[in-house]
């Protein structure tokens, strides 16, 4: 049976009545999908509720009760939005090889998410590549900047060198020209796999400047700027990409993705783009993640 993904207006009704008496953007989103509309679908079009910018076509501004809008937010994180890298306009984003659906939009923090990024067999094939090399994933230590395993984050993973084949070298090419980023300036794609159980608590994907680890790594390509989860299956439940601070949560589906950017031109981070991986529920979950640096990586 296919999922829904269009809304009447009725079901628009809906979703401005119940935001208003201040029900949860996700508690919505779980009523649609129970009555089977499409996952991605009832997230992105909850949230474009729940926005406040009110810009694009058709953008529709609504303010929670004691909710703050995305300018509020941004006052209140001190951070300094300048254009964003990737437009925010138009539905589709051409690529030399595939034209990348743009689902939503969210300008502040710059969080897009992304249908037919990937085909169903480019997916299939990173996982196939990657199975055999998988080691548990760590972070980087605050104060000493070495990899740690830690209990917060209980995935498995592993990476690929930037252009190491032809078909990494397809990929990179492709996401360099969607997240208008010289490769260069990439680390390699990291593959990661989450059986069920396996989470990644909230965290941000930049260096803090304020922890002595980050000089450590900041040293080699200077700050992180922008990332892009890509999703490689479709998982049975759970799995969420989540952002606490927006109340947003990004269902994962084979070959959609979720980018979001937080490095401004003075190498200021964004602290709105906390996010972090939801427990998997039932089955497993499959990523790759793009990460994109101020200057050239090695």
């Amino acid at each position: 049976m296919s999922k829904i993904t269009h809304l009447s207006p009725e079901w628009q009704s809906w979703i401005l009545e119940n935001l208003g008496r201040g029900c949860t953007p996700q508690s919505l989103v779980e009523v649609m999908v129970g009555k089977s509309f499409d996952p991605m679908f009832a997230n992105a079009i909850v949230f474009h509720f729940v926005s406040a910018s009110g810009q694009g076509q058709g953008a529709t501004a609504v303010t929670l009760p004691g909710a703050e809008s995305g300018q509020q937010r941004a006052i209140k994180s001190g951070y300094a939005y300048e254009t964003p890298r990737i437009p925010m306009q138009g539905s589709v984003i051409k690529t030399a090889d595939r034209d990348v659906k743009v689902v939503m939009r969210v300008e502040k923090p710059v969080v897009l998410v992304f249908d037919n990024l990937l085909s169903p067999e480019e997916c299939d094939e990173m996982v196939r590549l990657s199975e055999k090399k998988l080691k548990r994933s760590a972070i980087v230590d605050p104060t000493t900047g070495r990899d740690e395993i830690i209990d917060d984050r209980t995935s498995f993973g592993t990476f690929f060198h930037v252009r190491e084949s032809e078909f990494v070298a397809m990929l990179d090419e492709r996401l360099s020209q969607l997240m208008q980023w010289p490769v260069e300036k990439g680390e390699g794609i990291q593959i990661l796999n989450y059986q069920v159980g396996g989470e990644y608590k909230p965290h941000y994907d930049y260096f803090p400047p304020q922890d002595q680890g980050s000089h450590v790594h900041l040293k080699n390509g200077g700050q992180r700027v922008s990332t892009l989860i890509m999703y490689l299956n479709d998982v049975e439940d759970g799995g969420e990409t989540i952002f606490p601070e927006l109340g947003l949560s990004v269902t994962p589906r084979k070959g959609s993705a979720v980018y979001f950017e937080y490095c401004n031109s003075t190498s200021q981070v964004d602290p709105l783009t906390l996010h972090g991986g939801a427990p998997v529920r039932k089955g497993e979950k499959w990523i790759a993640t793009k990460w994109m640096r101020e200057q050239n990586f090695s």
